[in-house]
């Protein structure tokens, strides 16, 4: 088994001196690299880079610079979601991002975890984890997700919180560790009638 599959598999793999991996990593860090030095006025191209870059995009996903993933084709993004300045996507396994989403500036969605044994951290070894979020998620600034995560749909995570656990949908939680505070409810709704 190749270290690719033993990655896609949720195993421990050689993530840093596995030459397949390493190439496609450098290739992910090149387009990333392209797409962080064009111009802002040059939308096409942008759009072309971010095309091979996230081949599993939808349409009309809104992306600003500076943005990293590792791999690039192990995200996947729904239609109309918008991901703000900053955003690092470690694609060890996938990363699903629902439709309409809000990603604020400097997210991290980290799916790799290594080893707590220095000896085979060293290695290179890691296993990773996936990361869903749910359509129409908010993530407010400097938001953290932690491998495995799911976030359900409809939640807002307040900004600078640390995602370990699952969070249920429609639902704010904040925190470090983040927890769920309350329900999103008609009272959040900014023109109910009185």
């Amino acid at each position: 088994m190749t270290e690719k599959e033993k990655m896609q598999k949720g195993m421990w793999y050689d993530a840093n001196f596995d030459k397949e991996l390493l190439a496609e990593r450098i290739e992910a860090d090149g387009l990333c690299y392209e797409f962080n030095h064009t111009h802002p006025k040059e939308a096409e191209k942008r759009a072309e880079i971010l095309d091979k870059l996230l081949p599993n995009k939808g349409e009309n996903v809104s992306i600003l610079a500076p943005f990293i993933a590792d791999y690039g084709k192990n995200c996947f993004i729904g239609e109309g979601t918008f991901i703000n300045y900053g955003a690092y996507l470690m694609d060890g396994a996938p990363i699903t991002i629902g439709k309409s989403c809000f990603i604020g500036p400097n997210c991290g969605m980290y799916t790799a975890t290594h080893p707590f044994l220095a000896e085979e951290r060293n290695r290179g070894l890691e296993k990773a984890k996936p990361i869903t979020i749910g359509d129409n998620v908010w993530l407010g600034g400097d938001v953290t997700i932690l491998p495995g995560v799911t976030i359900g749909e409809g939640s807002v995570i307040g900004a600078k919180s640390l995602v370990n656990k699952d969070i249920p949908p429609n639902v704010v939680a904040v925190g470090n560790p983040c927890r769920v505070i309350r329900a999103i409810t008609e009272e959040d709704r900014i023109n109910r009638k009185k």
